[in-house]
């Protein structure tokens, strides 16, 4: 398995990880590897998504029918 090595970690970035696997009940490897991960994740994830779209005319489903029938999905 590849290896990583973080060099000059801020004293108080090692403390709170020291803290905050403490609290997980991990090693602090295995704690920066969660933190990596979920941070991965959410780069990688779905972006979220944006509001919907108001337009001038209310979306009915007598509108949507008409919609189909003229043949748009």
């Amino acid at each position: 398995m590849p290896a990583l090595l973080i060099k000059d970690v801020p004293p108080e970035l090692h403390r709170k990880l020291k803290e905050l696997a403490a609290r997980n009940r991990r090693s602090m490897n295995r704690q920066a590897l969660v933190l990596l991960e979920e941070a991965l994740e959410r780069e990688s994830g779905k972006a979220e998504l944006p509001p919907p779209l108001k337009g001038r005319i209310p979306l009915t489903r007598a509108l949507a029918n008409r919609a189909r029938r003229a043949g748009r999905p």
